[in-house]
């Protein structure tokens, strides 16, 4: 008789938990995976799948433009929020069926409930039932941090975004992070009123300071008003009294009550109606919707976790060492429960990581250095390595930057505008960074990443023959540094 039910247990069915079990479960390894939610977790769910959807759908209001300014004669269309909704879900429901049939034609056991740890080598089922196994792996991911704002629970988090019954006419958004931008273009672009309040001097905040400075202007110019330096005061639903009379700049002024109530009924969330926000800028204004992006939280919550040893920090993220393995020699834990880097191809590296050291003797642990990344605002980032203030604090750096209208966008008279950077050591001339706003950065970085990684240098770049016409070729035909630092 096995001593254990299972030799592999794994709580959490994102993407990281999903591949670590599939790989176990091909080298003969008996595996199971409980999950509370729907499988796929953050990414496909409610994360990287819908968000970039959204985007896409997001974008069409601008192409409309630009085809008449390229000779079509097209109008524009009125976006349908039900009719994209419907079809939003129906391909998340397709995917997560595709997560289930991968797990299943690996022999994976699947529970359809939350899971916790009882002891190191035993499992809690929500239905009370218990199964051991010889290595259990938490891969629970991460949630949206509500702040403890006084009527915080007015305010949607980005949870709630896609299960919107219909799209509010105004919203304000909480935060400064990629989360928070990416939906202030979204909900900008798909015809929502928005404003946006960041308590920090810049929005995205760790990422280098000239991209973050051209993605705010931009966004402003498409028509996000975008205030840094400003925090809620005061938030209240809003009354009959606010609604007829408005507040200074109130974009709802003249609205009536109950037509801004019925808009939001059914929204999702804790919220059902409009709620008047004042800021600390003295700004106050009545918006259909509030959405809190102010950051993320590790989902270790309920887990079991002090009872048998797991070591947690301060928000909650499980302590794991360079191979993802916890205080217990039976638990490891990959992905943004870790609150390493909260990615999902990151999670899913963490995860056959897991496998080649826990199931294949041999102990791997995961290069987390220069991780190419993408933020979907819009003008779109791409990014890997070191910021210019970061690399600047370290070595002497030369900076290679161009900013210039794009030919597709100036062609229809659009003042978009797109930076291409290069962060170069003057020691070693390899390049230490490369940052990149433009439409599809997140295309162009993840082939640029491929060099930054091989540690090319700036004179390898500059060997490079350019593709012409094309924005990228910039990043090969930049020959003198506009600065040293």
């Amino acid at each position: 008789m096995a001593k254990y039910d299972y030799d592999l247990f794994v709580i959490g069915g994102g993407s990281g938990g999903v591949r670590a079990a599939r790989v176990a479960a091909a080298t003969g390894a008996k595996v199971a995976l409980a999950e509370e939610d729907r499988m796929g977790g953050t990414c496909v769910i409610r994360g990287c799948v819908p968000k970039k959807l959204m985007v896409f759908a997001s974008e069409y209001r601008e192409i409309f433009a630009d085809a008449r300014a390229y000779g079509w004669d097209v109008q524009d269309g009125a976006f349908d929020w039900p009719r994209f909704r419907t079809a939003l879900h129906t391909e998340l429901d397709r995917l997560e069926q595709v997560y289930r049939k991968l797990l299943d034609g690996s022999g994976v056991d699947i529970f359809d409930t939350r899971a916790s740890l009882e002891d190191p080598h035993t499992v809690k089922l929500a239905d009370g039932g218990t199964k051991t196994a010889k290595v259990i792996l938490i891969a629970t991911g991460g949630r949206p941090d509500r702040p403890e704002t006084p009527n915080a629970d007015l305010g949607l988090v980005s949870d709630d975004l896609f299960g919107l019954e219909q799209l509010p006419t105004s919203i304000l958004i909480v935060g400064g992070g990629y989360i928070a931008c990416e939906f202030a273009g979204i909900l900008n672009g798909l015809g929502v009123e928005v404003t946006q309040f960041y308590r920090g001097a810049q929005i995205l905040r760790g990422f280098d300071g000239e991209a973050r400075g051209l993605i705010a202007d931009q966004m402003r110019e498409r028509g996000v008003d975008l205030h840094c330096g400003t925090n809620i005061v005061e938030m209240a639903p809003a009354t009959a009294e606010h609604m007829r009379h408005g507040t200074d700049s109130d974009a709802a002024m003249g609205a009536d009550l109950h037509q801004a109530q019925d808009r939001a009924t059914g929204q999702g969330g804790a919220a059902g109606g409009p709620v008047r926000v004042k800021g600390s800028n003295g700004l106050e204004r009545v918006h259909d919707r509030v959405l809190f992006a102010t950051g993320r939280r590790p989902n270790s919550d309920g887990l079991g976790l002090a009872g048998i040893g797991v070591e947690t920090g301060r928000r909650g993220e499980i302590v794991v060492d360079a191979y993802s393995r916890t205080a217990v020699p039976s638990v490891y834990a990959i992905g943004d429960v870790t609150n390493r880097v909260q990615l999902t191809p990151v999670a899913i590296r963490e995860g056959m990581a897991f496998v080649e050291t826990a199931f294949k003797d041999n102990p791997t642990a995961v290069d987390h250095d220069l991780i190419p990344s993408a933020v979907f605002t819009q003008p779109e980032f791409g990014t890997v390595g070191l910021s210019e203030e970061e690399a600047r604090d370290r070595e002497p750096v030369e900076i290679y930057c161009t900013s210039f209208r794009p030919m597709q966008t100036a062609f229809a008279d659009r003042p978009d505008r797109v930076m291409m950077k290069l962060v170069v050591s003057q020691a070693s001339r390899r390049v230490l960074g490369c940052h990149i706003v433009a439409p599809n950065a997140g295309e162009m970085i993840q082939l640029a990443g491929i060099a930054v990684k091989m540690g090319a240098t700036k004179e390898d770049f500059d060997r490079t023959v350019a593709v012409h016409p094309t924005m990228a070729e910039e990043l090969v035909t930049m020959r003198d540094p506009v600065r040293s630092a």
